[in-house]
């Protein structure tokens, strides 16, 4: 994948370090009587992703001496017929709610179908057809422009979300909105918001809602269960439905799993579009795992290429004049 500025803008954004080999010199018939005239070139990408052992005094002390190769992504699979791909609720259903500790009966899940914006989330806000409601501080609804062209999707709310009711606020929060920044988007909703970020546009193209899988936190961060899922599930569909992204970033094992209905780990799902209901979606790293395994950022910075990429060419296809 070439590197050219906005992807090298994007590695700096999200800190992934980058050593660029010096130029091969031209061999000439005074330096040799044997080979080529002059050494063949290696492709940019290629050179990138086969760091030196010994790297420069001024690289960054928070990461190895050497990095094992990254290699390149694969092919682009033609995508089904959206129409193959069964509905949320043809594949699954909407589960009955569980009881609640005193044996009494909870209160079943809202039909959410037809909803507006307020509706929905009045409907989110007093959701009690799961055992989270118990300890959560409050739900998580989401946050962006309600017709945003991007939609990025999370897996569940941790501490700091679950406080401000906000999704992605925190360390992963602040590498998100640098991911975002570094392709030229913005979570901001109002002008405001956007030229405090220092946002250069503010048009649904360059905007992002973002919302996660599951609304309220599961107590101690720990995993989703799938009964979870499966309850608050209707809620995200239905966002979905409300924004009509025209591409979807789908962050984390529980967000993949949830849209793409796939047990296959992230990272066999990378490196190719695949589709929600038509809407094109890239699969990658949920931020706060990449906190933690600093060596995948370079992957992630290659999903968010491949997402940018996939909406380029969208709009190439959209202005494009017809026959």
């Amino acid at each position: 994948m070439p590197l050219d500025d906005r992807r090298l803008a994007l590695l700096k954004a999200m800190g992934v370090p980058f050593w660029q080999p010096p130029p091969r010199t031209r061999v000439t018939d005074t330096d040799t009587d044997t080979g080529p005239a002059s050494a063949p070139q290696e492709s940019p990408a290629r050179a990138a992703a086969a760091l030196p052992d010994a790297l420069p005094a001024a690289f960054p002390a928070a990461f190895p001496a050497a990095f094992p190769a990254v290699p390149p992504a694969a092919a682009p699979e033609a995508p089904p017929p959206a129409a193959s791909r069964p509905t949320p609720s043809a594949s699954r259903g909407v589960l009955p709610p569980a009881d609640a500790p005193d044996g009494s009966p909870r209160a079943a899940p809202p039909d959410v179908a037809g909803l507006d914006w307020p509706a929905l989330r009045e409907a989110v806000a007093g959701c009690r057809a799961c055992g989270l409601c118990e300890k959560r501080r409050q739900t998580v609804f989401g946050v962006g422009h309600a017709r945003a062209h991007w939609m990025v999707v999370g897996e569940a709310p941790g501490e700091q979300e679950d406080l401000r009711g906000e999704p992605f606020v925190g360390p992963a929060g602040r590498l998100l909105d640098q991911m975002l920044a570094a392709l030229g988007l913005t979570r901001a909703e109002t002008a405001a918001e956007g030229a405090a970020e220092g946002a250069l546009a503010l048009t649904p193209d360059r905007q992002v809602y973002i919302a996660n899988t599951l609304k309220c936190r599961p107590p101690g961060n720990r995993n989703p269960e799938p009964a979870e899922l499966a309850r608050c599930e209707p809620f995200l569909v239905r966002q979905i439905e409300l924004v009509q992204p025209r591409v979807i970033l789908a962050m984390g094992r529980f967000a993949v799993q949830a849209l793409l209905r796939t047990d296959e780990p992230i990272g066999r799902l990378r490196g190719r579009v695949h589709r929600y209901q038509g809407v094109p979606l890239i699969v990658t790293y949920h931020p706060a795992y990449l906190l933690r395994n600093l060596l995948d950022k370079a992957k992630a910075w290659d999903d968010l290429c491949l997402a940018m990429d996939t909406m380029e060419a969208l709009q190439r296809d959209a202005a494009a004049p017809t026959a």
